[in-house]
């Protein structure tokens, strides 16, 4: 399999092929990135094709420093930051999620969603890219810009601030909270293999 680097590498060369592949690759990952962080398909949607017009629009300008995929997740990472101040501009707040009590395991979803919002921006989001975008340590560090130790420190506080939030002391826990880790992703405290 071709990597991610020297599909962009020939893509920049004009190859329309290598772009088909790596749109295949990402297109997925990145709007499951976008729908996380947003509420709506639509505009999760209409986030991942602006993910690949700034490639097309940077092609010129690429050189191959990093992961073509941390490339991508700063991409998309900068076109949230935009969409979130665009909707505190507008007076709207898509992302924030209504709160409701959990009653059954369709609610898990939303409580760890609830969850996750009560988490430090910056936190919550090297969780999220850890977690869901299944990023290394390096490539968070890479993406948001922070040393390795930061990265490393901010993900093991985001990790026991959301335990705390999710596993509330024992007399205060409904008994249908106690099975809530099988649908959270694991996670993960060593850093991954390179």
């Amino acid at each position: 399999m071709t990597s991610d680097e020297s599909l962009m590498l020939e893509f920049q060369g004009g190859s329309r092929a290598a772009f088909e592949e790596l749109y295949a690759r990402y297109r997925d990952p990145l709007f499951g990135f976008f729908r996380r962080r947003l509420s709506g398909a639509e505009r999760a949607e209409d986030l991942t094709q602006d993910t690949f017009l700034a490639v097309l629009h940077g092609l010129k300008r690429y050189e191959p420093r990093a992961l073509v995929r941390t490339y991508l997740y700063s991409i998309a990472l900068k076109l949230v930051a935009v969409e979130r101040r665009k909707q505190r501009r507008d007076g709207l707040n898509h992302d924030a999620a209504p709160e409701t009590a959990v009653h059954n395991s369709a609610d898990i979803g939303l409580w760890i969603r609830q969850s996750l919002e009560k988490l430090d921006d910056s936190e919550r989001e090297i969780l999220m890219l850890r977690e869901y975008e299944h990023l290394s340590y390096a490539q968070i560090a890479a993406v948001l810009h922070l040393p390795l130790n930061t990265v490393r420190s901010r993900l093991f506080r985001a990790r026991m601030a959301l335990k705390a939030y999710l596993i509330p002391p024992e007399p205060a826990r409904p008994a249908m909270v106690r099975g809530v880790g099988e649908h959270l992703p694991a996670l993960r405290t060593e850093e991954e293999a390179p």
